[in-house]
């Protein structure tokens, strides 16, 4: 049977895909995490199915939950929050269902970055102004972080930046950011993106610690920096050229 990896996006039950959805009604078993997950999510589950919390445990736990329903004829999803593709352990995971021969496969969520830009009603692209978006972390105590993606190599850029994982560590992120994009460059910080308990903090680099730090946050927050931020204070902005009336089009 498969193994069905799951993006549960930011929270929200209803933010879920259709295909998230039908996977859950049938799924005979549910692995979750449920120091992220909203109860509401777990509704989708069909009555009777087995929920397994792996908050308190590790790979080889959770691996040998999943191996076990395969062989039991079960298939098994495996809800991971925001969307598989960022720092869902999916690799490490895979890997060792790969060695026991157990199937798999992936269902995309809505990632955090795109339930805060949302929240926020941003636009992280900006003609003219911001292009690219970086998605990136900072370490403390975790793996180790690549050293061509140092945080000051990836601000050179000056892109629309969010962090993840990273609202502890925001006053010292706030300092080293503020050397390449400046104090007074727009940042936001989302937690809880999507769900009633939602906080929003906006700022600039010279205050956005204090501000997260006085709302007290230690999880599910995500940082955003950029120009783009503050894109509908400023009062002449560039347009697409994709909308641009003076383009050529062909008739």
């Amino acid at each position: 049977m498969t193994v069905h990896f799951v993006g549960s996006g930011p929270g929200a039950a209803d933010l879920l895909t259709l295909r998230a959805v039908a996977l859950l009604r049938e799924a005979p078993m549910v692995l979750y995490a449920g120091t992220y997950l909203d109860e509401e999510v777990l509704s989708h589950c069909a009555a009777g199915a087995e929920l397994i919390d792996t908050q308190n445990l590790d790979l080889d736990e959770i691996i040998a939950h999943l191996v076990d329903a395969h062989r039991r004829g079960l298939d098994a999803v495996r809800l991971c929050s925001g969307d598989p593709s960022l720092y869902s352990a999916l690799t490490e995971q895979t890997r060792r269902l790969d060695a026991a021969g157990v199937p798999w496969d992936v269902t995309p969520g809505v990632p955090a970055y795109a339930a805060a830009a949302a929240t926020l009603g941003t636009e992280l692209t900006v003609p003219e102004l911001a292009q690219t978006v970086v998605l990136t972390r900072t370490q403390a105590r975790s793996t180790k972080m690549p050293d061509a993606e140092a945080l000051a190599k990836v601000a050179g850029i000056r892109a629309s930046l969010v962090l993840h994982l990273a609202i502890t560590r925001i006053r010292t992120i706030a300092e080293e950011l503020s050397a390449e994009y400046g104090t007074d460059c727009p940042a936001a910080v989302v937690a809880f993106a999507s769900r009633p308990n939602q906080v929003v903090l906006r700022g600039t680099l010279a205050d956005i610690a204090d501000l997260a730090e006085a709302a007290e946050l230690k999880h599910t927050a995500v940082i955003l920096v950029g120009r783009a931020l503050g894109i509908r204070e400023q009062a002449d902005v560039a347009c697409s050229h994709l909308y641009d009336p003076a383009r050529d089009r062909v008739r």
